[in-house]
């Protein structure tokens, strides 16, 4: 007995100067470097008032909310706010409409956002630049600059679009009383802003391969598209999986700013363009439904939390090195 128990006791001291051990092996780490770990400090506080703070707002949840009473003498009412909004007709609809538009969205942007990596890494250094600008403007325009951009375009006295029409005998249009085409309006516009960022992620990746592999794929004869294929894209497979899995998490979270602007809110086009964030802003604005809004938000990010464990667990089971964690 008296041999178990000073085992028991030598492994605990052990524990213990191994925990020490570390943690002074950390404190001198921390030392050594705390120029860098002071850069981060202005980015941690941006993320804890904005991003962990706001969290104690979930309650409003689970409250039937009343601006008299403010948010904790508001009365608890449970799930309703949930069911209120998953019984609604619209439920599906939008969500439907989020789920699908952001798949379409990550599949064109990851796969234009490649084409145009590859084909900048092609190019000549002196060129790279300027399609670099060229790619990477639209990321820095506000919604609202956009929206005047494609309503130049659609408008149905003035629109480019429609005076093209016009020349081949194509009676004007009205796009924003159809909901036919805002599916395309929409994918191009957002592929068109998004695919700057992406592309030059990408490109940045790229660069950093060494040039000794293409070297060696020349003296074997391998043409331009066999290296992108067989050396490119390989090698920046861990920067593609982390973007996507990223994506993947906010297939729930559409763009509120395309979807509420680019089509200027109409009413006409709500069957092919209304997603769960126009929708749960239009319950805080003309409803004042403070609950179920926040009980929406809670679902988005609930969802979009479990979308992304479940892609990074998929994708460390297919190679560990690709995943987030």
């Amino acid at each position: 007995m008296s041999h178990i128990t000073t085992a028991g006791k030598r492994r605990e001291r052990e524990h213990v100067k191994g925990f020490t051990r570390r943690a002074a092996q950390e404190l001198k780490q921390f030392r050594k470097n705390y120029e860098l770990f002071t850069l981060g400090i202005p980015g941690i506080l941006y993320i804890f008032i904005f991003s962990y703070l706001p969290m104690a707002g979930i309650v409003l949840a689970f409250k039937n909310f009343k601006y008299d009473k403010g948010i904790w003498g508001s009365d608890w009412t449970g799930f309703k706010n949930f069911e209120f909004f998953f019984v609604s007709d619209t439920a599906w609809r939008i969500t439907r409409n989020t789920v699908l538009y952001e798949v379409g969205y990550i599949i064109l942007t990851t796969f234009f956002a490649l084409l145009f990596a590859v084909l900048l890494n092609e190019i000549s250094q002196r060129w790279v630049k300027i399609y670099q600008t060229a790619l990477f403007l639209p990321h820095f325009l506000s919604w609202v600059v956009v929206y005047y951009i494609v309503f130049t375009l659609l408008d149905l006295n003035n629109g480019l679009l429609n005076h093209f029409l016009a020349m081949f005998g194509v009676e004007p249009r009205n796009w924003y009383l159809e909901s036919g085409p805002w599916p395309y309006i929409l994918n191009v516009v957002a592929l068109w802003k998004r695919i700057g960022f992406s592309a030059l992620v990408y490109y940045a990746g790229i660069i950093a391969i060494s040039p000794d592999f293409y070297e060696a794929a020349k003296m074997d004869g391998a043409t331009r598209f066999q290296m992108a294929r067989k050396i490119t894209i390989p090698m920046i497979l861990p920067l593609i999986s982390i973007l996507l899995i990223l994506a993947i998490g906010g297939l729930v979270s559409g763009d509120f700013g395309l979807h509420y602007f680019i089509p200027h809110d109409s009413g006409m086009t709500y069957p092919t363009t209304d997603i769960i964030d126009t929708y749960v802003y239009r319950a805080l604005t003309k409803i004042g439904d403070v609950g179920m809004a926040s009980a929406v938000g809670l679902f988005q990010s609930v969802v979009g939390l479990i979308l992304v464990l479940t892609a990074n667990l998929f994708v460390k089971k297919l190679n560990p090195d690709n995943s987030l964690w």
